[in-house]
């Protein structure tokens, strides 16, 4: 990257956490590869991969480079690892497992350098696999933006819990999100940074919405842009409906809110969230086949967590102290319960 590139254009990397399925990261960097913006870098963090000639593949791409890590670490590990090789000034944490509009980097840098107090932006994301047959439909990793409703529940413009929109303009317009998808989360590196980066014991999983809850509490935040687009393929980590997406779901929807709600607004949300994980568990029993594995997934879920209390009580004083708003400003925007609501 030249100098004046570097004077021109903010530079950005793209962090990109892989675990085998080296077609599937190949035909990503080809898309990227793509990409009309011209200070942008490539950082593919291997997850304890043992894949022949992954070093040469990825140095065919410009400014790409790969990190080798001795273990899978996850999502969370992962990106967090390609956050100590960058100095850019942005970074995107991608799954490996998009395609990516020519102009969806451009967009991004564009909206982030209008507005100096957003901390992440998210691009608008659609299916891959309906794209691929003619059909623009959200996809359910994200949609058209993150939003959290006060039991801390997730759901998103364009998907709300297996319901998924067809992109019809509907959200053409950037508005404020709660939280950006780790599909393409698009952040400030020395923000992230200074929050800590992941939580690395996510694993996978909603590591990216509890980043962003982090950066809300910060008084920074988040929008979406949908003129920057970005097809997701989705599944490629977890199968949707399996006993492990469940129980990483689970665990760290309630670890999250453990760490970054008030103190007065657990003392209401977590007795009717601890009712709903009983009901959801008994949910799972109706869901064939593996029912029981799916149910026991959500007790095994509880229960780590009861173990694992000292450890995320210490991360929440950590949080809690770097609080700048209250709940009140953090869930400005978010309804009551999405769920009990239906």
């Amino acid at each position: 990257m030249t100098s004046a590139v570097q004077a021109t254009f903010p530079s950005v990397d793209i962090i990109i956490p892989h675990f085998r399925r080296r077609d599937m990261l190949e035909r990503c960097l080809d898309s990227l590869a793509e990409t009309r913006y011209p200070a942008m870098g490539i950082i593919v963090v291997d997850n304890g991969g043992i894949e022949a000639g992954l070093v040469f593949m990825v140095k065919r791409y410009r400014n790409a480079r790969l990190v080798r890590l001795g273990e899978n670490r996850g999502y969370a590990g992962g990106c967090n690892e390609g956050l100590k090789h960058s100095t850019a000034d942005y970074v995107v944490f991608m799954n490996d497992d998009t395609r990516h509009d020519p102009l969806w980097l451009e967009q991004l840098v564009s909206s982030a350098l209008d507005d100096d107090c957003t901390a992440a932006l998210q691009p608008k994301i659609l299916s891959l696999k309906s794209f691929e047959r003619g059909k623009k439909v959200f996809d359910y990793a994200g949609a058209a933006g993150g939003m959290m409703d006060r039991l801390g529940y997730p759901w998103c413009f364009g998907r709300t819990f297996s319901s998924i929109e067809t992109d019809q303009g509907q959200y053409e317009s950037a508005r404020e999100i709660f939280w950006a998808s780790g599909v393409a989360m698009f952040v400030k590196r020395s923000l992230v940074v200074e929050l800590g980066g992941f939580d690395g014991d996510f694993f996978m999983h909603m590591e990216e919405i509890d980043l962003s809850w982090r950066m809300r509490l910060a008084g920074y935040t988040l929008r979406s842009v949908p003129l920057s687009v970005i097809l997701h393929e989705g599944g490629a980590s977890l199968p949707g409906g399996s006993a492990d997406k469940i129980y990483f779901n689970h665990r760290n929807n309630i670890v999250m809110l453990l760490k970054n709600l008030s103190t007065i607004g657990l003392y209401w949300v977590l007795p009717i969230r601890f009712l709903l994980e009983i009901a959801a568990a008994l949910f799972y029993l109706t869901q064939f086949p593996g029912s029981l594995k799916k149910s026991g997934a959500v007790f095994r879920a509880l229960g780590d967590t009861l173990r694992q209390l000292p450890e995320i009580m210490k991360k929440r004083r950590v949080v809690q102290s770097m609080r700048k708003v209250s709940d009140s400003v953090v869930f400005r925007n978010s309804p009551w319960s999405l769920l009990l609501r239906r």
